[in-house]
């Protein structure tokens, strides 16, 4: 199907700033692969407390998976796990989520500057592929047991967001060597890259990682 005639409009589960004003900052989380924004909405709460002005939003990805009955959706396909796959699919999907990032943005009065993209695993390869190629860049990008895809043609940044990357050592579904991939290709583009290999940490976010994220987030934004 064509980027011309598939264009999903996203949605998912919100949380409105702690403080009860106006948001003036954005956190867009993206779950990963058979998953849905309920399943990550909770990093939102778990970085409240110290980003009460910040408004959190976990969209869900554009399709269900084709063999799943209970909700879980894919922001692309997974059939060959490629390289190459990854890097078709990450672009063919962009565009929706670039959508909803824009409408976001605008609905709170906000800009880019105002914008942090979190993503674990496939939405991580989301998190990376919007967030190196938005016009005006987020604050900060932050991927957890990710890749980024298309490693080999990084766009030219002329203001690289700051990125953190958190992956676990004992990964399998996402090998803890995608980490140092990713950390080399950003850095050689010019990108400031914090990286974080946890030790007994699978494919997932432990306390360790949240104390990372939200150490991150206040130094992006506070």
């Amino acid at each position: 199907m064509t980027s011309s005639s598939f264009n999903p409009s996203l949605d998912g589960p919100r949380l409105a700033p702690l403080s009860g004003g106006a948001a003036e900052q954005l956190v867009v989380i993206l779950h990963g692969y058979g998953a849905d924004g309920a399943d990550l909405i909770d990093l939102g709460r778990a970085w409240q407390q110290a980003l009460p002005d910040a408004a959190f939003v976990a969209p869900n990805a554009p399709e269900p998976l084709p063999f799943e009955a209970f909700g879980g959706r894919q922001w692309f396909a997974l059939e060959e796990r490629t390289p190459r796959e990854y890097e078709i699919g990450a672009q063919a999907a962009q565009p929706a989520l670039d959508r909803f990032l824009d409408a976001e943005l605008i609905s709170l009065g906000l800009n880019d500057a105002a914008l942090a993209l979190v993503g674990f695993s496939q939405g991580a390869m989301m998190t990376f592929q919007a967030g190196l190629r938005r016009k005006t860049p987020p604050a900060c990008l932050m991927a957890y047991s990710g890749l980024l895809p298309g490693v080999a043609a990084l766009p030219v940044l002329l203001a690289p967001p700051p990125t953190l990357i958190v992956h676990g050592a004992d990964d399998d579904v996402v090998p803890a060597y995608h980490l140092e991939a990713a950390r080399t290709a950003l850095a050689q583009a010019g990108v400031t890259v914090q990286t974080h290999c946890l030790d007994d940490l699978g494919h997932g976010i432990d306390e360790r990682g949240l104390i990372l994220g939200r150490l991150f987030l206040e130094k992006t934004f506070l």
